[in-house]
This record gives C-alpha cells, structure tokens and sequence, in this order.
C-alpha cells in the first residue's frame, strides 16, 4: 500500500518557523516529482511548491522568500521549510507526489495542521 505521511505542523506565534516532513512508503518516489499543497479554512486547496525528481524546485507566489522545499530520496523524503511564518499561512498542509500526465497527483498524504497565532 502507498502511503505519504506528513508531520511537523503545530500550533506557532507569527514570526516563528516550521518544517514540515513527508515520508512515503509502498514505492519509491526518487524519480517523481513531489510537492506541498495546503488548505486554509473557508478556502480551495492550493498549490505551494514542488520539487522535481532532480530537485528542481518551484514556488507559488505567495510562497516565494518564505518557504523552502526540499527531497532526500534516500528517505523517501520531501519537507517544506517555512520561515516568518504569517496568521494567513494557517492551513492543513499536504503531501503529494507522481504527477500525473492529466496534470493530478496520484497520491496524497492525510495532512497536517498548520495554525499560526497573531
């Protein structure tokens, strides 16, 4: 079964930082994309960053500066580094990976709660 578990989210006073880890079991990721998606109450999931198979990486905009993706394959690992961290970044955080050619990702970890304090 494949899985993508995520963790490292919590409840932090603006300003603070965050890693956040996804692990996933069942198959290797290594040579497949992966990314960071989140959710904000009230709102539609949205894109954060992605990284590629060769760690190239890619930002949404209101990501850029702040947050940092990276990949250790060896783990099977992708996290997400988040600095400054602002009240409007409060959000369920998920895990995805293996882009689909149609544009999806085939597998979503379950999320972890993100909830910045003013």
């Amino acid at each position: 079964q494949v899985q993508l578990v995520e963790s490292g989210g919590g409840l932090v006073q603006a300003g603070g930082s965050l890693r956040l880890t996804c692990v996933g079991s069942g198959r290797a990721f290594s040579t497949n994309a992966m990314a960071w998606f989140r959710q904000a109450p009230g709102k539609e999931r949205e894109f954060v960053a992605v990284s590629s198979s060769g760690g190239i990486t890619h930002y949404a905009g209101s990501a850029k500066g702040r947050f940092t993706i990276s990949r250790e394959n060896a783990k099977n690992a992708v996290y997400l580094q988040i600095d400054s961290l602002k009240p409007e970044d409060t959000a369920v955080y998920y895990c995805a990976a293996v882009l689909r050619s149609g544009g999806e990702y085939a597998y979503w970890g379950q999320g972890t709660q993100v909830t910045v304090s003013s």
